[in-house]
């Protein structure tokens, strides 16, 4: 399944690209793609489990960067 979220307070390039690592070495995502520049996450993740990944998804982000929200509605 692949999906496209809204981020919120995502301040920097680099610090996409340090969520965009981490959310690649989750079990389960196929790929994803963090745009600072749109504020973006697109993200191609095992249907079956989807919901539990965007969990594991939002807690690697929060650790990078502890202010930025991802609309998960």
């Amino acid at each position: 399944m692949k999906k496209v979220f809204k981020m919120e307070d995502l301040d920097c390039a680099n610090c996409a690209a340090k969520m965009e690592a981490a959310i690649l070495k989750i079990d389960g995502v196929a790929a994803a793609n963090v745009s600072f520049m749109s504020q973006k996450l697109t993200i191609e993740a095992d249907d079956s489990r989807f919901d539990d990944i965007m969990k594991e998804v939002v807690r690697v982000c929060k650790k990078v960067e502890p202010d930025c929200t991802i609309l998960l509605k």
